[in-house]
């Protein structure tokens, strides 16, 4: 399998030469849209402490785990169980469970009504702790990555400050079981994501893809150590598809490794519910849509609605 070309990208350069940061990371977001990106910033302390809190909460009975399971509402908070996310157009659901952590907000907050509170798992007081502070490092991450991505579009480094205060952001904790021999689908089908980037921790395991322009399944390299970050739907759409949200996949791992699990955590990064997405450039096929209607429009896409 062919490698995509996602040359790493240290963030510091963003603090170091704006300019040139924005050059990589246009040239990679607008190639592939994605980008490797080395020397993030999220500590290493907080990565162990949230991946050993995930494996104990996935190592649960299942019964344990519905616990935290709010049937009914797409699955923006607690546990979505193995079998239920199915990709646009796929027949059948991908080999994954997950659990899903939003941005706490405090009571009377105007985003309340479409940010619902964390569901956290009994007597495991560390896994909200270390959840909570890994979706702040990612988000920090992000908010550097936006800086190069709006100077990249001849906007103020600033530009993106305000769409994604007190945003809609979600940090998946993600696990994808053994794989038995002769499984149907896949660990994850192929898919684009919804939000405006993707922070990914935990892609040095391969089996990460993308799609090429030319239509050929590339592998994306992602050193130890790094992190992957794509573009969503809301940004193509923002950029009037200058920057394209690309399709990917998790596929099954070889037969030796089948019976080792895939851990990994997605960090989406969102705009503010309100937020009207509107493009830069006019485009007859992407009117302006709230940030809110266009996730339920796509989470109906996806079967989570």
């Amino acid at each position: 399998m062919t490698k995509a070309p996602t040359p790493p990208i240290p963030l510091p350069l963003v603090e170091k030469d704006l300019a040139e940061a924005a050059r990589r990371f246009g040239d990679s977001f607008t190639e592939t849209g994605f980008a490797v990106v080395q020397d993030h910033g999220v500590p290493q302390a907080v990565i162990e402490a949230a991946l050993s809190a995930m494996r104990a909460f996935f190592a649960l009975p299942d019964a344990t785990k519905l616990e935290t399971h709010l049937a009914g509402t797409g699955g923006a908070r607690g546990f979505t169980p193995f079998g239920i996310e199915t990709a646009k157009d796929a027949t059948v659901s991908d080999l994954k469970e997950f659990y899903h952590i939003g941005r706490e907000l405090p009571e009377g907050h105007r985003y309340r009504p479409f940010m619902p509170p964390n569901v956290w798992p009994e007597g495991m007081p560390a896994f909200r702790t270390a959840s909570l502070a890994l979706f702040d490092a990612l988000e920090a991450a992000g908010l550097r990555i936006l800086k190069a991505i709006a100077v990249h579009l001849g906007l103020s480094p600033a530009y993106f400050e305000d769409p994604v205060r007190d945003g809609n952001s979600v940090l998946r904790l993600l696990h994808y079981p053994p794989v038995s021999e002769g499984a149907a689908g896949i660990r994850s089908g192929a898919h684009e994501d919804i939000n405006v980037i993707t922070l990914l921790l935990g892609a040095e395991e391969a089996g990460l893809q993308l799609l090429s322009r030319d239509g050929e399944w590339l592998d994306i390299s992602a050193p130890e150590g790094s992190l992957v970050c794509n573009i969503g739907d809301m940004l193509e759409r923002l950029t009037g598809g200058t920057l394209p949200s690309t399709t990917h996949r998790v596929v099954n791992p070889a037969p030796e490794r089948r019976h080792i699990p895939r851990y990994s955590t997605p960090f989406f990064l969102h705009f503010r519910p309100d937020y009207l997405i509107e493009p830069l450039v006019p485009h007859p096929d992407m009117p302006a849509i709230t940030a809110h209607d266009f996730l339920l429009q796509r989470l109906k896409e996806i079967r989570l609605l």
